[in-house]
């Protein structure tokens, strides 16, 4: 793809992040300001595509489904920044300020799911740019995708910060009678320097706890990912036990944690913030990541204290009611 006609405005049809910030209140106006300036200043193309599942290795799962590319929540660590340059669009402004929409992706996805050979794998959703960043307010393409992954009985998860989900509450629980469904959302901090810092076109993270908190009183599986995490910035014991705390208060039914890496383009973004915010890191963060990956006395030490600071808290499944399944009715065989 090399030109872009179709770009445009939406003006004021377009959703806010303040509007979606009605639905589970918030205070921090400052902060919904600057997400609700984001989205109205980006640029949107909507496209078409040829496939709508992808698959990936190495994963938990196998495909994954993105209704958009790019993203106006510019999280300066997102590892997707750097898939913008197959559509020849830069991973620094560019990957916040222009939006692709895959128009046709529903009846993509109905037509895969109907396929003889599908076998109902499980649906990543949130793998590359979040489903539920403002503009799905306007053309609810994350919404009409859970519809026809539910009428297909398919399992599916999502990762997010776009409190907007709890639009979707009726179709998630529908969905959670038919096929495996669960929800993360991603929390890496509740510092508010830090998440401004580091994620500023994001809803603020108490806010996502909140809606967390709606799909679970919902009877849905939803946890939290503290993803990433930040060596240097966001590892320490107090803050990670302040999210993992709020987690459980919240009704999590799960905490996990991700250490950040970096592969490139990312990595490029990444540092240049990270010389502006928190400069007297710089040269650690350098030596860290010679490669994308830190290593593993980075890394296990903070997934060893995520877990027991899980265990010391008790997160777990405590929903009153637990939406799941129903069983398929068996097929019985004729005698002959």
């Amino acid at each position: 793809m090399s030109s872009f006609p179709l770009l445009f405005d939406l003006g004021s049809s377009k959703p806010t992040t303040r509007d979606v910030a009605r639905t589970v209140k918030e205070g921090g106006s400052a902060a919904l300001t600057e997400a609700e300036r984001r989205a109205d200043q980006a640029r949107y193309q909507e496209v078409t595509c040829r496939s709508a599942l992808n698959r990936v290795k190495g994963m938990p799962f196998e495909w994954t489904l993105n209704p958009y590319r790019g993203c106006t929540h510019a999280c300066h660590y997102c590892f997707a920044r750097r898939y913008h340059s197959q559509f020849e669009l830069d991973s620094d402004d560019q990957f916040a300020s222009v939006i692709l929409v895959k128009s046709n992706l529903v009846s993509v996805l109905a037509r895969e799911l109907d396929h003889p050979s599908w076998q109902r794998a499980q649906v990543a959703l949130g793998t590359a740019t979040d489903p539920y960043q403002p503009i799905e307010g306007h053309y609810r393409l994350t919404r009409q995708c859970l519809q026809v992954l539910s009428a297909a009985r398919n399992p599916f998860s999502i990762i997010t910060r776009g409190p907007m989900i709890v639009r979707d509450i009726d179709v998630l629980q529908e969905a959670s009678r038919r096929a495996e469904v669960h929800i993360t959302f991603s929390v890496p901090t509740l510092d508010p320097t830090i998440w401004r810092r580091t994620e500023p076109g994001t809803a603020p993270p108490r806010q996502r706890l909140r809606a967390l908190r709606a799909l679970v009183d919902a009877g849905i599986d939803a946890g939290v990912g503290i993803a990433p995490v930040l060596p240097g910035i966001t590892d320490k014991v107090a803050l990670l036990a302040e999210v993992v705390k709020s987690a459980r208060d919240a009704g999590a039914t799960g905490v996990w944690c991700n250490v950040l890496f970096l592969a490139p383009g990312t990595r490029e973004h990444f540092l240049e913030h990270l010389a502006r915010d928190w400069p007297e890191l710089l040269a650690r963060y350098e030596q860290m990541y010679t490669a994308t990956y830190a290593s593993k006395s980075v890394g296990d030490p903070i997934r060893k204290m995520v877990a027991a600071l899980r265990e010391q808290y008790g997160v777990g499944d405590r929903r009153p009611v637990k939406l799941e399944p129903e069983p398929r009715p068996e097929q019985l065989s004729l005698a002959v």
